[in-house]
This record gives C-alpha cells, structure tokens and sequence, in this order.
C-alpha cells in the first residue's frame, strides 16, 4: 500500500510561549484534494512551512509521501508549492522566472507550462516588477503545476485572482487528482474549497478541530439574517436552528441554521426596516461551533449531525 502524501504524528510548534500549533495528527491521501480549512492565525501556514521543512518543529514529525519532512533534499522533490503572499525576482520576466524555478526543480513539462500560460492568461514577456498581485500569483501557478509534483501544497493560492481565473484553477486541481497528484488546499475561504475539495480539516488556534468530508462540513454551513427594525429587538434564542444573535445598530444580526421562516416572522412583527442575507464567513461558523451558549452548542449539534464539545471538552 502506497504511503499516505502527506501524514503528521503530534506535529506542534511553539514560538516562545505562543503555541502556533498543537499536536497536530494528519493523514491525507494520495491522489486527494484536501482542504485545510481556518481563520487567519489559525495555524495553516505554520503547518505548511513544518511540512517544507522551513520551521523545525517544537515537537512531532511529518512524511511527505513516506519521506521525512526533516529530510528536505529528498522531500522538496515531491512538492510544487505556492505561498499565499508570492514575492518575484523584480527584475526578471516571467518566462525567466519560470526557467529559473523549472531547473531548480530539476523537470519541467514544457508543454504544460505553455498551455499554464495560456489558461491563466499571463504575458511571461513582462518584467515581474510591473505584475499585479493577481499575476504574481499566477507565475507561482504556473511554476508549481508545471512540474507535475506528486504533491501540490497551496497556502491561499486564489488570492488576487478573479473569478475566471479561480475557476481554472479549480478545473486545474481537479486534473491533478484526477492524474494522481494530492492537492492540499489550505485557505480561511469556505466557497475556496467547497467545489473542490472532498474532505477538510479544521484548525482553530493551532489545535485541529475535526477532520469531516465536505458534504458533513456543508452541515455546519447557516444563513446569516442583517435586520433593520422599527422597534425593539425581539427575542430569537428561543427558536429552532437560531446559532447566534448580534446586536447591530438599528437593528439585529441572527444567524439561523436550517429555514429562517419562524425568525423572518417574528422579525417581521417587529417591523423590517431592510433585510440582508448572505452566508456566514468560515470564521463566523467557527466564533458559532465554539462560543456559544448550551443551548446553541445544540442548535450547532443538530445541525452538524454530531455531538459539540462543551467548554471543558474544547481543544
């Protein structure tokens, strides 16, 4: 049986008295597009830079593919990766940049790194101090699929690209897996991974919270209701599939799971003024799953088809 792309045993990390990551016990499979999931300062990209071997951990050990993370010769061979804030070489074009990178990495399908640059629509003639952030991150892109590396480690790679060109790259991690390649996808983006990704993992200050196939985490997902109202704020903590309730001024802010009908009534007897809904934020359903009352730990609970920790239980 092949080894796992990507397996860590009490992986943890320590800055001083900062605990950036806490024993963090992962396995992902080859071929997989896995989405690693949290809030800014959740511990995503302290977990990448340990698995490229740019941080020694305080404890715990990772394998890339069976190879020690520790071994980073060896391990970086494997891996295409793109960091969330990409830095170029300003002086140098892209098609330099992309030459430069493709022989440190030792092989470069070229065919493929032409078609990459075709599909996300980047001119390589251009010198990289005159790219925008969204084609900077493209010429990483580019760099990292051109390769074809049994592993592509992406730490929020859809920054500053449009809508178009996040779509391609969605259709381009799906070739990847589907020719074998495991993408681990980290991003704070919920609708980032939700189209992609098959399972997630969900860190929340440096502890990992679950590690849940997407259609359990879509479970998790709620409406989140902004009224403006003519009179006071009526009670809501009482109704079913009510996560949470923020004031606002003028008004209030519900986040409902499951239909919103019986908190739109009693809205509505309170006189609505202006109505907004949208979904909530990866961050938003995180403040919900973990500071809560009781009572909404078991809204959570039925709407996530498991039992929520309580606040003894909590990592």
């Amino acid at each position: 049986m092949a080894p796992a792309a990507i397996r860590t045993l009490g992986l943890t990390k320590h800055f001083g008295t900062v605990v950036a990551l806490d024993g963090l016990d992962l396995e992902v499979a080859p071929g997989e597009i896995f989405g690693f999931l949290g809030p800014n300062g959740a511990g995503k990209s302290t977990t990448i830079k340990l698995l490229l071997g740019l941080l020694r951990p305080t404890r715990g050990e990772a394998w890339l593919s069976g190879v020690p993370v520790s071994d980073v010769e060896k391990a970086h061979r494997l891996v295409g990766y793109v960091p969330g804030d990409v830095s170029l070489w300003p002086s140098l074009t892209g098609e330099e940049i992309l030459v430069l990178l493709g022989n440190l990495s030792g092989g470069v399908d070229v065919r493929l790194r032409d078609q990459l640059i075709e599909r996300f629509d980047v001119d390589p003639s251009r010198r990289a101090r005159s790219y925008s952030k969204g084609n900077r991150q493209k010429i990483a892109l580019i760099a990292a699929f051109m390769t074809r590396p049994s592993i592509l480690m992406l730490d929020e790679p859809t920054v500053g690209l449009d809508p178009l060109m996040e779509a391609e790259f969605q259709a381009l991690a799906r070739e990847a897996a589907a020719d074998g390649q495991t993408v681990f996808l980290s991003s704070h983006l919920l609708d980032e991974v939700e189209d992609v990704c098959a399972r997630v993992a969900i860190l929340r200050a440096g502890a990992l919270v679950e590690v849940a196939a997407l259609e359990d985490l879509r479970r998790l997902t709620a409406t989140v209701l902004e009224a403006s109202l003519d009179g006071p704020v009526p009670n809501l903590d009482d109704l079913d599939g009510v996560l949470g309730v923020e004031p606002m001024t003028g008004g209030v802010r519900v986040t409902v799971s499951g239909s919103p009908g019986d908190v739109l009534m009693r809205l509505g007897a309170a006189g609505i003024n202006r109505l907004h809904s949208h979904a909530p934020t990866l961050e938003q359903i995180f403040l919900t799953y973990y500071e809560t009352s009781a009572t909404q730990r078991d809204a959570v609970a039925a709407a996530h088809g498991a039992s929520v920790p309580g606040p003894d239980d909590r990592p």
